[in-house]
């Protein structure tokens, strides 16, 4: 590659340059094929260059490309939020648009402020997380982040939040627990962290449904939703989900917390919300949120240049419209059975993966030193990057992370999101070529 006056994530790092997609796989420059088996970051639900997304932009950006959303509204934002909506049930009542899931979480975290600004309660100033959580980059977004890694550096610039146990079955429920124990111990913690802040001075609780690059998908424990938002009513704290990665069908349902028994004040969607044709995020709002404003100011009081875009909207709104026709929730359902039995019959034995663990077309596989003991490999070590890039050697994309356990315990994963209208063929290749990189590697 010649010289590049880009500021790339990675100096040290000389990149293939991607110049086409066609369904699960993209090609570089070179002519050579890579089967995408996890969206790039979780993004490319429905693999790459579906024409009926690409015709929708074309027709958009035809008659309106951008119209200012503080004077007017646009046919696509409408036609989307009215779609989000009532695949949602109630009390999600509105939706609002933005360009990103950290954007997404910004505006997030200041509507909450706002809602209790509006009912005079001022002093709800705090938020509660979880160790072992992403929800994106941005100072207040990483402020409500667990990862230690992706917060080291920044720390002086964060607002305080108070972290919490992550729901971590794997490392963090004791022998002598059941699901139901483990549960109500997480739950007497968020308890008790609002209690210990003062009940009057906490906004929300913020949580991703079903933890994605943080930690390597983590999956709820039985009934551990509903404990938390019984907490979170009893005291008057908003329940905010981020589903910016294990939404929109990733799981298996639209959204991912249906099979949990809640619904949270405030949901945060990205990545398949857009797929990867257009940037785009978005909140999906309770009524209550929207009648605190409503009753009050009467405004949003945030805004972004590029909230509402209506290419970005037209694209999300073909996206939808395009799982809900071609039935693909059913197929995240069928291929993330057949991925789950291919994962466990080729890697459950293997010595260095200790967990497998996933819901619907998102999976992770937990890798450690020592399986016996779940000892993490040293982060010096950086196995998830070695991973990464044996993987893209043999043609596969994948989504390893780490660092997440704090040094130097490191912590190091594989996750997987192929499409939705992924084949079963497809699934054999991923497979095949990410236990080739684990043998070079491992």
């Amino acid at each position: 590659m010649a010289t590049s006056f880009v500021l790339h994530r990675d100096a040290s790092r000389v990149l293939p340059t991607a110049v086409r997609g066609e369904g699960p796989y993209l090609f570089d420059a070179d002519g050579k094929r890579y089967l995408d088996g996890s969206g790039g970051p979780g993004v490319s639900c429905l693999g790459h260059s579906h024409p009926r997304v690409v015709e929708a932009m074309r027709r958009q950006a035809e008659a309106l490309p951008y119209a200012w959303t503080g004077s007017f509204t646009n046919e696509p934002m409408e036609a989307l939020a009215e779609a989000l909506v009532r695949e949602a049930p109630a009390p999600l009542a509105r939706a609002l648009f933005v360009s990103s899931g950290s954007e997404a979480t910004e505006a997030a975290l200041k509507l909450a402020r706002q809602y209790h600004v509006e009912r005079g309660e001022l002093s709800r100033t705090r938020f509660i997380a979880r160790a072992s959580s992403y929800h994106g980059n941005t100072l207040g977004a990483l402020a409500v982040s667990g990862h230690r890694k992706r917060r080291s550096g920044y720390e002086s610039l964060l607002a305080e939040a108070w972290f919490l146990s992550p729901c971590y079955p794997y490392r963090g429920k004791r022998d002598d627990e059941g699901d139901i124990d483990y549960t109500r111990r997480l739950a007497e913690e968020l308890d008790e962290a609002i209690r210990t802040l003062g009940p009057a001075n906490v906004a929300g609780f913020v949580a991703e449904t079903v933890v994605g690059a943080s930690a390597g998908v983590l999956l709820p424990s039985p009934g551990y939703f509903r404990e938390m938002r019984s907490v979170c009513e009893r005291h008057g704290v908003l329940m905010i989900l981020d589903e910016v990665l294990c939404g929109m069908g990733r799981t298996g349902s639209m959204y991912a917390f249906d099979p949990e028994g809640v619904v949270p004040d405030i949901v945060i969607l990205a990545k398949g919300l857009g797929a990867g044709f257009a940037p785009i995020g978005g909140l999906v709002v309770s009524a209550r949120v929207v009648e605190a404003l409503e009753s009050g100011s009467g405004k949003l009081a945030h805004g972004q240049t590029y909230m509402g875009h209506a290419i970005s909207c037209a694209a999300a709104l073909a996206v939808v419209r395009t799982i809900q026709e071609e039935n693909l929730l059913a197929n995240v359902g069928e291929r993330g059975q057949e991925l789950e039995l291919r994962l466990r019959e080729r890697f459950s034995q293997h010595p260095n993966v200790g967990d497998i663990r996933g819901r619907g077309l998102l999976w992770g596989l937990e890798l450690v030193e020592d399986r016996s003991s779940k000892k993490p490999f040293p982060s010096e070590r950086q196995v998830f990057a070695h991973v990464r890039d044996r993987a893209l050697a043999a043609g596969l994309l994948c989504y390893p992370g780490g660092g997440w356990l704090g040094e130097p315990r490191g912590g190091d994963h594989v996750l997987l999101a192929p499409p939705y209208n992924v084949e079963e063929r497809h699934l054999d290749e991923l497979v095949d070529k990410l236990a080739v990189a684990f043998d070079q590697v491992l």
